[in-house]
């Protein structure tokens, strides 16, 4: 009985291997996917440079701005303004306000994603709130900047771009300094 068992057991445990392989290997897969469509919106984490671009006065690109905090996030959260017309290569300077209408510090962290897809690879913060964590008191409201610019390689099939931040409160998993010590907005 135990030798009719062996084949089966061995075909249980690759395939339990098999299993775990892959969901090791799916994020890297999905990344590569992504790339590979231009699917996820994805922007890059990290600032770019403000190297001198050349700008290109001929095309105009209508850049949409959206703003909407998680569930989870009680903060107001919206652009100043909510469509800007740029020349690629442009380098340009916004902002979104936040305001935290509660009595407690919260922290919170910024997701980007653009729109159409393929087009996040041309879109550059040069400086943006969404590489730290925002600290805001109870009460307070500030300003977050944004400073972009549009590559002028961006594929002329692409007339407008959305810019959507979606904000989370991450004041749990938060690692700093104590929360009575001094934050911006205060």
């Amino acid at each position: 009985m135990a030798l009719k068992h062996k084949p089966l057991t061995f075909k249980l445990a690759v395939t339990a291997l098999a299993m775990f392989g892959f969901g090791f290997a799916l994020v890297p897969l999905y990344d590569v996917f992504c790339d590979l469509t231009g699917l996820n919106g994805k922007t890059a984490v990290t600032a770019a440079s403000a190297e001198a671009a050349q700008i290109d006065i001929s095309r105009e690109i209508v850049i949409e701005f959206i703003a909407r905090p998680n569930k989870q996030m009680p903060w107001l959260f919206e652009p100043e303004v909510r469509r800007m017309t740029v020349h690629p290569g442009e380098i340009h300077i916004m902002n979104y306000l936040a305001q935290n209408p509660t009595s407690r510090m919260i922290v919170g962290q910024a997701v980007p994603s653009v729109s159409p897809g393929q087009a996040a690879l041309y879109f550059h913060k040069i400086e943006c709130f969404c590489f730290t964590q925002q600290k805001l008191a109870g009460g307070k409201d500030m300003l977050m900047p944004l400073q972009f610019y549009v590559d002028p390689a961006l594929p002329s099939q692409f007339s407008t771009i959305t810019l959507s931040y979606t904000l989370y409160d991450v004041t749990s998993a938060w690692t700093g300094d104590s929360a009575e010590s001094s934050q911006p907005g205060e």
